[in-house]
């Protein structure tokens, strides 16, 4: 009998599956992953591909040649853009803005790419995959705060990948509660914590 739980790939003890409900999105997500990130038992873009059922995830590093990922992106009716805070992303609302002013005839989908890994090896990610270098990149406001309390960031700003998504989907759709990603990512990060010897998560994380 496997220790690892066969939908969400996290051990038994530590499944995620309980936390997760399924959330409709006309905004796809499409999260590209380190491979350091895939096996990580606080990694939390699971959270992401099981609550939302258009949401994909690939692992590598250099995502040039990738086959169905560079599929995606020649495909027909939709728009694609790379959650990612270069020289040149615009502000979300700026996209926003945009769409505002667009013809609701035009039908045009959206998918968003994250980047799944510290902020060195997304940066790597980014250098090596060529064909995502011609997408337009957009970025979260800069007030949000993130609150991975088990891992640690390089800022107070930073968030992790099923908060970032959460964002988001919730800025493009204010209309639909996204909350439900951000309670099981809740759940999750007491659960590590509960697990840690006393003392331990103060010391290291707190500190």
């Amino acid at each position: 009998m496997s220790r690892y739980c066969s939908c969400c790939e996290k051990s038994l003890k530590a499944c995620i599956c309980k936390w997760i409900e399924c959330l409709p999105s006309e905004v796809e997500l499409i999260i590209l992953q380190h491979p350091s990130e895939s096996k990580r038992p606080k990694g939390t873009a699971p959270i992401l591909t099981l609550s939302l059922p258009s949401s994909r995830c690939f692992v590598g590093e250099d995502f040039s040649q990738h086959h169905e990922l560079n599929l995606l992106l020649s495909q027909d009716g939709y728009s694609h853009y790379l959650l990612y805070p270069g020289e040149l992303s615009q502000p979300v609302d700026a996209l926003l803005a945009k769409q505002s002013q667009s013809s609701s005839d035009e039908q045009i989908k959206m998918r968003v790419i994250l980047l799944d890994g510290t902020w060195k090896k997304a940066y790597k990610m980014w250098q090596l995959s060529s064909n995502l270098h011609q997408l337009p990149q957009i970025k979260l406001p800069e007030n949000l705060q993130g609150n991975y309390r088990i891992r640690k960031a390089p800022s107070d700003n930073s968030l992790s990948t099923v908060e970032a998504g959460y964002h988001i989907l919730s800025l493009l759709q204010p209309e639909q509660n996204y909350q439900p990603l951000l309670t099981a990512f809740e759940e999750m990060i007491q659960f590590q914590i509960d697990q840690m010897p006393q003392g331990v998560f103060q010391k290291n994380y707190l500190d």
